[in-house]
């Protein structure tokens, strides 16, 4: 039988969203959030030629910096202000919760609720600029290196572009988490996918355009079509699984009366851990070949242009390191949302139990051994729904929209938006029969 919820759901039309008009007013505001970060994206940094970093980023699109383009949407080929992108906050948030675990402090701030949070975010933004400042700086070198491509090379062309950097990555932080508490939907992953969207059409165009000269046959352009159709597919499969553990109540007397035993389920997704392991995967990766590839433009050493190739798109050992980081990432963010021990003492305390499972510790384990189980099933899926399309589109050159990394975060980010929509539409109806019933009573009196 369907939950009030699920029937909710079923109704739902365009007449109940024409009366949400809180949720028309937080989609307006997240839509002209999105706007401003795609203007940012168009507004060069201070102190460069156009024409002639367009030249040298033609050179290099087909490797990381093309898959760095795509997560800034489109500001890197145009060396915008928000080039960035939130790549250095993603970075710090995988830092700290790192340290989090490992630190007393940082893991007493966590269990203080509300005041602790907001401490650390603080702390995260703190070692964001701090990565921001080493990027930027990075960048300003390696842009210097390139001939032509800065027109007063020297120490104030590196002070304006570390400013003009870190401070559009400061103000996307800013608006990913105004769109978070005033908007639908994450923030910061409504960002990333915006930019991944923005360049759709890019791509698709390369594409045609690559068909079109005999680059890439006809089977090939279907073949890529066919795939990202069955990848959206998988995404959506695995992202809606779980596993429900059942979950009973005894019979409880409450005064005179005597309350039959319920049962319910604990639902444990196959994918707890969402899109964010290859988030911090690509993030991870991207840190230190944006740097050594920029600089490997110029006279750098030998080392940093091995670092560089060796780090390329569709490389073995990137591929071997984007693995393990999505593996590593998958467990230990899991580890971080889901705690068994409190979810076993959360069914002991309210007199919940499984079946042939004595409660508290040996709950504990249970969960703790199905979940580990379905995590690793999980990290399975993502590591082969972000490598394969991966090594196909690096070996057939076409644009890294189509990898499954982008695939993957488009589907995520939309299919999390929708379930907010959902959950205001539903907030919406309940108020509405809430009023009606208290309407209703007072006419009976």
């Amino acid at each position: 039988m369907a939950s009030a919820a699920e029937q909710l759901a079923r109704n739902m039309n365009f007449s109940t969203f024409a009366k949400a008009k809180d949720l028309q007013q937080r989609i307006l505001f997240t839509l002209g959030a999105l706007l401003v970060y795609r203007f940012g994206t168009f507004i060069p940094i201070p102190g460069i030629d156009g024409d002639a970093f367009a030249a040298t980023f033609d050179r290099a699109q087909n490797g990381i910096f093309g898959m760095f383009n795509m997560f800034a949407g489109g500001a890197v080929e145009r060396m915008a202000i928000f080039a960035l992108n939130l790549i250095p906050y993603i970075t710090a948030s995988i830092v700290i919760q790192v340290l989090t675990t490992a630190s007393t402090r940082l893991e007493q701030l966590k269990k203080e609720g509300e005041q602790g949070r907001r401490k650390i975010n603080q702390y995260t933004r703190y070692l964001a600029v701090v990565f921001c400042a080493l990027q930027a700086y990075g960048i300003a070198v390696g842009l210097e290196a390139s001939e032509g491509v800065v027109t007063n090379p020297g120490w104030f062309f590196r002070l304006s572009t570390v400013i003009t950097l870190v401070g559009g990555t400061m103000f996307l932080m800013w608006l990913g988490e105004q769109v978070t508490a005033r908007g639908v939907g994450n923030g910061i992953s409504l960002i990333i996918f915006a930019g991944i969207v923005a360049t759709l059409p890019t791509a698709i165009a390369q594409t045609l355009e690559l068909s079109r000269t005999g680059a890439l046959p006809t089977v090939g352009v279907v073949g890529l079509l066919v795939l990202a159709i069955v990848v959206i597919g998988i995404i959506v499969f695995f992202e809606r699984a779980q596993r429900r553990l059942l979950v009973q109540y005894p019979k409880r007397q409450v005064g005179n009366k005597m309350f039959q035993g319920d049962t319910s389920h604990l639902p444990l997704k196959l994918n707890t851990a969402g899109v964010i392991p290859v988030i911090f995967a690509s993030s991870l990766l991207l840190l230190p070949a944006t740097m050594a590839g920029f600089a490997a433009q110029g006279n750098a050493p030998t080392w940093l242009t091995t670092v560089s190739a060796v780090l390329g798109r569709g490389q073995p050992l990137y591929l071997g390191l984007f693995a393990f980081l999505i593996f590593f990432f998958a467990f230990y963010y899991t580890s971080i949302v889901f705690n068994p021990t409190e979810t076993a003492d959360n069914l002991k305390k309210s007199g919940g139990f499984i079946p042939g499972i004595r409660p508290g510790e040996r709950t504990a384990q249970h969960v703790d051994y199905v979940l580990t189980r379905i995590t690793l099933v999980g990290a399975t899926y993502l590591t082969a729904v972000a490598l394969i399309p991966e090594v196909l589109v690096s070996q057939l050159g076409v644009s890294a929209f189509l990898g499954g990394t982008s695939l993957l975060i488009m589907v995520t980010v939309t299919l999390d938006t929708i379930s907010q929509v959902q959950s205001h539409l539903i907030a919406q109806q309940y108020e509405g029969l809430v009023k009606k019933s208290r309407l209703g009573g007072r006419r009976k009196k």
